[in-house]
C-alpha cells in the first residue's frame, strides 16, 4: 500500500465479506479484522486482499512485535529504494543540466538526454509503474497511478517530439520527478521504520534464554520453551525471563525499562516479578506464572499494536475523501489539458499544466497523517509506561474537564501503615510498640500487620506470643514475656474495665478526625498506649493533583471511606471536591451524576470495584498495579502505580491528537492551495513533484517530534 486510497480499497474489499469489518493502517501495513461470522476464514480474508492486487498474510502466533522476517523485509525495501534513488540522481543530473542550460547544448544532446532518462523512467520509476499497472488490472487508481501517469506523459511526449524532429522536451521533468518521489518515499520509509522502533524495542526487552532448574540441575533453554510452573534461576544483572513468583532469594529489581520508574523494587520470597525486568544484585529462584503471549510485556506490546492499528474519526474522514480523490484528479488533469488547448495555448503548455495537476494532488500525506503520529505517540507512551488503548481515546482526552480519583490504591498506598505511637503518661514509646507489635504479629489482620511490621523495622526481633486469642473485629489477647496483653478498640477494652487515660482519649479524637484508625495496647490492668494506623497518601499524589490542575482539570476524590478520612486525604493532596461513603456498586452512579451535570469525566482507579466506573467514564485510566478487571475496562493504563503518570498520559494523548490534526491540516491545505496553481500553469511539474514528496516527509517528520515527549518531572 502506498497511499490513503489503497487503504480505503482494502477496507472496502474486506468489508464486503459477510460480517467482516476491517481497519487498515498504512504506516504499519496491518489490518485489524473483526468477524461476526466465524465461518469466514483467514484464507478468505487473504484471498480478498490479493484479489485487488495486494499481498497479505496472517500474523504469527505468540507474542506480538516485529519478527526478524519483517525487519529484514523492511531493510531490503529501504536498500532497494536507496539504490534506485542514487542511480536516478546520478543519471538524471546530466539530463537536467544539459536541458536547462543553453550553452551546454551540443549537436545530438537531445538523444543523449533521452538515453540517460530511459533507465530512470523505466527502472527508477518501476515501483510506481508496477503498482499503477496492478491497480489498473483491478479497475482502480491510486497515488502510484498519478505518479506513473506524470512520469510517462513527460517521457513519452519528449520521445515522440524528438522522433518528429521537435525541440520541446520534458525529459528533465520525468527524471527530476522520479528522483524527488523516490527520495520522498525513501525518507518516508526510513522515518516510518523509526516510528516503529518503540514497539520493536519493547519486544526486544525480553530475555532470549533462561536457566531452568530440573531435578536440582541447571539447564539453559530458549525462553520460548519455558512452561508455567517451571523453576528458573536469575543471577545478578540478568533479565527475569517471564512473569513469576519468587520462591527463594532476595534482591532489588529494576523495572525502569518496562515502567519508566527509576527506583528498584525490593523482592523476597512470595513477591511477584515481571518478565524483562532486571535483577540487580541477589540470586533469585522464580516460579513461572505466565509465559509467551500471556506475559505482561506481551500484553503491553499487544495493546500498543492494537492502538496503532486503530483510527481517529478525523482520519476516517480523510480516507473517505482520498478514496474518491484520484479519479477526480485524473478528470481534473484531462479537463486542464482540454481548457488550455481550447484557449489557444500550445500543446506543450497544456501538457505542463496537466502533468503538474496530476503530480501535485497525490494524497500520500493524507494516508500517513494519523498512523505515523499514532505509532510514535503510543510507542513513546509504552516507553514511559503509559499505554493508550486506541485513537478514539485521543478524542476523549481533549474533551475531559473532570478527573475522578479513587482513594484507596490510587491516591493512597492501599496498605495500612503505622503513622504514630502515643504512650500514656509514664510509659515508654518503644516498649509500647515492642509489646503491641509482638502481640499483633500473631494476627493476620491488615492493621495488625502494619503494627507488627513497623515494630520489626524499628526495633528488630520481637518476643514470642503464647495463648493467642482473637475477638473478631474487636481485639486480640495473648501472653508476651509473662504478661497478659490486650490490643484492640477502645470500646472493647472499656468492656473489660480498662479505662483510657485522658491523654489517649485526646489522641484518639485527633486521629479519628483525620480519618485514621487507633488501636490501644493494655497490660497489667492499664491502657499503656495508642497506636495510630492509616492508609498513607502516596508521596507523589499531591504533585499529581497539581499537574492535573495545570491541565485545567478539576479533581474529585471518590471513596467508600468515611467523610472525615476522605476529607483529610483530600486536604493533604489539594483536592477540593470529595464524594465519600460510596458503596462499590454506587461508583458508577456517581460518575453518571457528574456526567448529567454536563461534565466530561475521566476516572482513575485500580480495583475490581472500579471496573464498572472506569467503563462508564468518558475516559478510564487504570493503575497498572491494580487488578486485571480494572485494566481491561480502562482506556489508558498507567503501568506503574504513580498517579503523576495520569497527567503525563493525558498530555501525551492530547499532544498526539494535536499532531494528527496538524498533519491533516497541512496535507489538506497543501492540496487545496496547490491544485489551482497547477491548473493555471503557475506550477512547474518539477516543483510540484518536490512539493508532493516534501509533504509526505513533513508529515512523518512532524510525527517523529513526539519521540521527544518528556514527563513533567
Amino acid at each position: 500500500m502506498t497511499c490513503a486510497s489503497c487503504v480505503a480499497r482494502v477496507e472496502r474489499k474486506l468489508g464486503k465479506l459477510p460480517g467482516v469489518t476491517a481497519t487498515v493502517n498504512l504506516a504499519t501495513a496491518t489490518a485489524h479484522v473483526t468477524r461476526e461470522d466465524l465461518a469466514v476464514e483467514v484464507a478468505q480474508l487473504i484471498a480478498a486482499v490479493e484479489a485487488i492486487g495486494y499481498g497479505a498474510e496472517a500474523p504469527r502466533s505468540g507474542a506480538p512485535g516485529a519478527d526478524d522476517e519483517t525487519v529484514d523485509a523492511e531493510g531490503a525495501h529501504l536498500s532497494g529504494l536507496r539504490r534506485r534513488l542514487i542511480a536516478s540522481a546520478l543519471l538524471g543530473l546530466p539530463v537536467v543540466l544539459v536541458s536547462m542550460i543553453s550553452p551546454l547544448h551540443f549537436p545530438g544532446w537531445e538523444w543523449i538526454a533521452l538515453a540517460l532518462a530511459t533507465p530512470v523512467v523505466a527502472w527508477g520509476a518501476w515501483p510506481f509503474h508496477r503498482a499503477a499497472a496492478l491497480n489498473l488490472r483491478h479497475g482502480s487508481a491510486t497515488m502510484d497511478t498519478l505518479v506513473s501517469l506524470g512520469v510517462l506523459a513527460a517521457y513519452l511526449w519528449s520521445a515522440g517530439t524528438l522522433a518528429l524532429g521537435g525541440h520541446h522536451l520534458y525529459l528533465e521533468v520525468a527524471v527530476v520527478l522520479t528522483a524527488f518521489l523516490l527520495a520522498g518515499r525513501f525518507f518516508e520509509a526510513r522515518a516510518k521504520r523509526r516510528a516503529g522502533d518503540a514497539i520493536r524495542a519493547l519486544m526486544d526487552l525480553g530475555a532470549k534464554d533462561v536457566a531452568v532448574l530440573r531435578d536440582g540441575t541447571e539447564v539453559r533453554i530458549p525462553v520460548e520453551e519455558l512452561a508455567v510452573g517451571d523453576l528458573f534461576l536469575v543471577r545478578p544483572g540478568e533479565k527475569i525471563a517471564t512473569d513469576g513468583q519468587v520462591v527463594e532469594g532476595a534482591s532489588a529489581v529494576d523495572e525502569s525499562l518496562l515502567t519508566g520508574e527509576s527506583v528498584p523494587v525490593e523482592v523476597e520470597p512470595g513477591a511477584q516479578v515481571t518478565g524483562a525486568t532486571v535483577n540487580s544484585h541477589g540470586r533469585l529462584v522464580v516460579r513461572a506464572r505466565r509465559v509467551g503471549s500471556d506475559t505482561k510485556l506481551a500484553q503491553i506490546a499487544a495493546l500498543v499494536e492494537r492502538a496503532q492499528t486503530g483510527k481517529a474519526e478525523v482520519q476516517r474522514l480523510a480516507d473517505r475523501i482520498s478514496a474518491a480523490f484520484v479519479p477526480v484528479v485524473i478528470a481534473l488533469s484531462i479537463g486542464t489539458f482540454a481548457v488550455w488547448m481550447a484557449t489557444g495555448a500550445s500543446a506543450a503548455t497544456a501538457l505542463t499544466a496537466a502533468i503538474a495537476v496530476v503530480i501535485i494532488a497525490c494524497p500520500c500525506a493524507l494516508g500517513l497523517a494519523t498512523p505515523t503520529a499514532l505509532m510514535v505517540g503510543t510507542g513513546r507512551g509504552a516507553q514511559l509506561g503509559l499505554l493508550i488503548r486506541g485513537p478514539e481515546v485521543l478524542e476523549s482526552t481533549r474533551r475531559i474537564d473532570t478527573v475522578v480519583l479513587d482513594k484507596t490504591g490510587t491516591v493512597t498506598e492501599g496498605r495500612m501503615h503505622l503513622v504514630g505511637v502515643v504512650p500514656a503518661n509514664g510509659e515508654d514509646e518503644q516498649q509500647v510498640l515492642r509489646l503491641a507489635g509482638a502481640l499483633e504479629d500473631a494476627s493476620e489482620h491488615p492493621i495488625a500487620a502494619a503494627i507488627s511490621n513497623a515494630a520489626r523495622e524499628r526495633l528488630g526481633s520481637l518476643p514470642a506470643v503464647t495463648g493467642f486469642a482473637n475477638t473478631q473485629g474487636r481485639g486480640v489477647t495473648g501472653q508476651v514475656e509473662g504478661r497478659t496483653e490486650r490490643a484492640g478498640r477502645s470500646a472493647w477494652l472499656e468492656d473489660q474495665s480498662q479505662v483510657l487515660p485522658d491523654e489517649l482519649v485526646r489522641a484518639q479524637k485527633e486521629a479519628e478526625a483525620q480519618g485514621r484508625t487507633v488501636v490501644f495496647a493494655a497490660w497489667g490492668g492499664r491502657v499503656r498506649g495508642a497506636l495510630v494506623v492509616a492508609d498513607t497518601v502516596k508521596p507523589t499524589s499531591a504533585a499529581a493533583v497539581a499537574d492535573l490542575k495545570r491541565l485545567g482539570l478539576t479533581s474529585v476524590l471518590l471513596t467508600g471511606d468515611n467523610t472525615a478520612a476522605a476529607r483529610a486525604v483530600a486536604a493533604e493532596v489539594g483536592i477540593d471536591q470529595v464524594i465519600a461513603e460510596v458503596h462499590p456498586e454506587d461508583k458508577v452512579a456517581e460518575v453518571e451524576r457528574l456526567q448529567r451535570q454536563g461534565r466530561v469525566v475521566a476516572m482513575v482507579g485500580d480495583g475490581v470495584n472500579d471496573a464498572a466506573a472506569l467503563a462508564q467514564a468518558d475516559l478510564g485510566l487504570a493503575m497498572g498495579t491494580g487488578t486485571d478487571a480494572a485494566i481491561a475496562a480502562s482506556d489508558l493504563t498507567l503501568v506503574r502505580g504513580d498517579l503523576r503518570a495520569a497527567a503525563d498520559a493525558i498530555r501525551l494523548a492530547r499532544r498526539t491528537l494535536r499532531t494528527i490534526k496538524a498533519n491533516l491540516f497541512w496535507a489538506f491545505a497543501y492540496n487545496v492551495a496547490a491544485l489551482p496553481l497547477a491548473a493555471l500553469g503557475l506550477l512547474n511539474p518539477m516543483i510540484a513533484g518536490a512539493a508532493m514528496a516534501f509533504s509526505s516527509v513533513f508529515v512523518v517528520s512532524n510525527s517523529l517530534r513526539l519521540r521527544r515527549f518528556q514527563p513533567l518531572r
